[in-house]
């Protein structure tokens, strides 16, 4: 299949399994807390609850687009996604999900609400730190993305503190607004709150399992299709329902317009992008020249070529949109971003809704999306009890209330909604439980909290990420040193 021999097919069998075995933990590690407030506050029966919760992941996921995909494969050095030995992807693959899996389950088995977010960029950025580190490597942490590291760090960083503090105004506006003080009260055992609460309750329910299924369901696909790319390059390298020798138009829009910045007014880093742009637009351009090409004969080192030559385009043109010392107008920064990034794709993006050069490298097949959507699913309707515990009873000093519930998941449905808009991946479980923590300090202040509960979280937050990028730095590194 594919023209692996055995040995290679199982080994990409078993790099796909793990991709699924990750996103099926994250289906009842993080998606627990989306189903907790509904269940604690007997709004729905537990069964009820998980089944339609894995619904709307499973539609989240479809209508999300890959937008979060791309920012996560954004995070690892170009040189890893194009090389073509088929070790080294093993390497990178094994070491990556092993460690994501390795935290995600401890962290389940002692009820902590750690972040399936930062696992798995903790250990993408592992492997670019591991990659740094080898012999061959003479461009040092440079490998790494950084910008994008960055980005997304304070995206994780800002996210569960915009939840906390919006809470504590949710639930402000509740006490001024609503009369019946029956949503301010602890939930009684075996007993549905009044309808009303119920229907808020299981709003809130499904806009949170909904968003997460968009942005917690693109990082599983991100995994699946790093590994398909280290594997099968010829089949996955870039896009092969585009061709990309119809893409000229818009090669030859990018080398217009970055032609008329001023490199004089840039800066040593403002005039390296500007070099990759334009070394990107030259080996582009060398390709559509030769006259004995077409997009059903290109080889894998050409496809290659291609995938390096958009990614530098698109990367280093948006770092040059960003800089104050480029004065485009702004029709022509219209332009450049149509060109690379393509037009914004609808809110219900079924399959991959995109155009411009990054159509050739920012895809998944759809199979792809069914597959992971499925082991997100089917994980959110198992293993969800020890979170829902700790959300419903360990937090805050008194038990969860009907008003908590619904401020809190409103607050998460809302957070993670805008930041998939901006493709920015956040951490579901970090943004609700700092949610419920403000809904828990708006009722009785501070002192309200669980100080054990909450140290524990904020050391699975803090710890997370040093924590996986470590783990899977070393396994890369030993791994890349075994195989060669």
């Amino acid at each position: 299949m594919f023209g692996l021999d055995t040995s290679l097919f199982i080994l990409l069998f078993l790099c796909l399994f793990l991709a699924c075995a990750f996103e099926f933990v994250n289906g009842f590690h993080d998606t627990a807390n989306a189903v907790a407030t509904v269940i604690y506050t007997n709004s729905l029966k537990p069964t009820q609850a998980v089944v339609w919760s894995g619904f709307m992941n499973f539609l989240g996921l479809l209508t999300g687009g890959v937008g979060v995909t791309m920012s996560i494969i954004g995070l690892l050095p170009t040189e890893l996604l194009i090389d073509p030995n088929v070790y080294h992807a093993m390497a990178l693959a094994f070491s990556m999900l092993l460690s994501a899996i390795i935290w995600n389950l401890g962290t389940w088995y002692f009820g902590i609400p750690a972040s399936s977010s930062h696992t798995l960029i903790g250990s993408i950025i592992g492997i670019g730190v591991g990659y740094a580190l080898l012999p061959e490597n003479n461009k040092g942490l440079s490998t790494v993305n950084w910008d994008k590291a960055t980005e997304i760090g304070q995206a994780l960083l800002l996210s569960p503190l915009f939840g906390f503090a919006v809470a504590i105004v949710f639930m402000y506006i509740l006490k001024k607004s609503i009369a019946n003080k029956e949503i301010f009260k602890e939930p009684k055992k075996d007993t549905p709150p009044p309808f009303w609460i119920r229907a808020i309750l299981f709003t809130t329910c499904t806009l949170v399992s909904f968003f997460h299924g968009r942005n917690d369901g693109q990082k599983g696909i991100g995994l699946v299709m790093l590994v398909l790319i280290a594997f099968l390059p010829s089949y996955f390298a870039i896009n092969t329902n585009v061709d990309p020798f119809k893409l000229q138009g818009e090669v030859g829009v990018v080398q217009s317009i970055v032609a008329k910045i001023d490199t004089n007014q840039l800066s040593s880093t403002e005039k390296e992008s500007y070099a990759k742009v334009m070394k990107g637009v030259k080996g582009l351009n060398v390709i559509f020249a030769d006259k004995t090409l077409n997009a059903k004969n290109l080889t894998v080192e050409t496809k290659l070529e291609i995938r390096k030559d958009v990614l530098n385009i698109n990367k280093h043109s948006k770092k040059l949109m960003e800089s104050d010392a480029v004065t485009l107008s702004a029709d022509d920064k219209k332009a450049l971003k149509k060109a690379t990034a393509g037009e914004k794709p609808p809110f219900f993006t079924f399959g991959n809704a995109n155009n411009g050069l990054s159509s050739l490298t920012d895809f998944a097949p759809n199979w792809v999306m069914w597959m992971i959507a499925l082991s997100l699913g089917l994980g959110t309707m198992i293993g969800w009890k020890r979170i829902v515990v700790t959300v419903g009873e360990k937090i805050g000093k008194q038990h969860l209330s009907y008003a908590q519930g619904a401020s809190a998941e409103l607050v998460a449905s809302i957070t993670i909604g805008l930041a998939t808009a901006y493709k920015w991946p956040v951490s579901t479980t970090h943004v609700l439980s700092s949610g419920i923590a403000g809904s828990m300090v708006a009722s009785k202040g501070i002192k309200n909290l669980q100080g054990g509960t909450v140290k524990n979280i904020v050391m699975a937050w803090v710890l997370t990420l040093p924590v996986t990028i470590l783990l899977s730095a070393t396994l890369f590194y030993l791994f890349r040193t075994l195989l060669g």
